[in-house]
């Protein structure tokens, strides 16, 4: 009931603020009828036609007008309402306008504001479980599965190694098979748990990440990463080495590019990730949910995520993180 008195005032007033407007107009129109030099007789004459015709045009151009620019902050509500992004935050409106317009605006404001927080807080949690499930998945990719074919791997090579002939060929290739898939599933463990980034750090598992995706696809990555870089805590860690991960991922995909650039610079008070392809670009094509997977994590520590056109084509990701005070 409280909400819909207070619609039916923010109403009211408004219809009162363009009440007066046309009241405005209306009256300086009636008094230059009734104090200017004009008149209008019976029946009307063409030059007296030609005035009245000629005075209301004016009084609808300044009625228009002054509508238009009292309710000009709406437009600009309308327009933000229609273009904002959640997963890239911006400045927010100023509240310009008069009474309930300004209100309106600053409503809208803490609604964003509201509805950026609670994005951030599911995103964490989503993020979080997403991290605790590929652990779980790696460590049982890894002790389970791993191990299961070690020793299916050693029961063929000691059967191999008692056989002879056409047997011990159809053995030995099935190790091989075996071992493959083994390395594939560790690969796999890898990508869904880097442990090398905790047990020896951001670089360290930058480079195995570029080993591990460059070398199959073919791809040249030129590597530079900054020596004694600010310390960051584990989850800005995470967040960074997963960027570079989908953002790898992606050129060896889609950008059909065959030199990245992939570089770690360290700032006075952050952290900096380039990653630059020679491929053929993102173009116009909307982002997929690898880019948004990006900027949710980004968001997720407060990070800055720009990705766009490369200077003299492809792609370029780069990410800006701060520093652990």
């Amino acid at each position: 009931m409280a909400g819909s008195d207070c619609g039916e005032a923010a109403r009211v007033s408004l219809f009162g603020r363009i009440f007066l407007l046309n009241a405005l107009v209306l009256v300086i129109a009636a008094a230059l009828l009734v104090f200017g030099p004009a008149t209008v007789s019976t029946p009307a004459l063409l030059g007296e036609v030609l005035v009245l015709a000629a005075g209301l045009v004016v009084m609808l151009i300044a009625n228009a007008v002054l509508i238009r620019v009292g309710l000009a902050p709406l437009g600009r509500l309308t327009r933000a309402m229609t273009t904002i992004d959640l997963l890239k935050p911006g400045p927010r409106l100023t509240a310009r306008g008069h009474g309930e317009i300004a209100e309106l605006i600053t409503t809208f404001n803490s609604m964003i504001d509201r509805l950026e927080a609670e994005r951030g807080y599911s995103a964490a949690r989503a993020l979080s479980a997403q991290e605790a499930e590929r652990r779980r998945v790696a460590q049982e990719l890894h002790d389970e599965v791993g191990q299961s074919l070690t020793a299916v791997l050693l029961g063929l090579k000691r059967v191999a190694d008692q056989s002879d002939g056409p047997m011990r060929e159809e053995l030995l290739q099935a190790q091989e098979t075996t071992r493959s898939t083994l390395d594939e599933i560790r690969r796999i463990a890898r990508r869904l748990r880097p442990g090398v980034l905790e047990e020896l750090g951001l670089v360290s598992a930058l480079k195995a990440l570029v080993a591990e995706i460059s070398e199959p696809a073919g791809l040249t990555v030129r590597r530079s990463f900054d020596k004694d870089l600010p310390a960051l805590d584990a989850e800005t860690e995470l967040v960074v080495y997963r960027v570079a991960q989908e953002g790898l991922t992606n050129t060896v995909r889609h950008a059909s590019a065959d030199t990245i650039d992939l570089s770690l610079r360290g700032r006075p008070s952050s952290v900096e990730l380039l990653l630059r392809d020679n491929g053929r670009g993102i173009g116009a094509s909307a982002e997929g949910a690898g880019i948004r997977g990006m900027r949710e994590r980004a968001l997720l520590v407060g990070a800055d995520l720009s990705v766009g056109a490369a200077d003299g084509g492809g792609t370029e990701v780069r990410l800006v993180v701060e520093a652990r005070g």
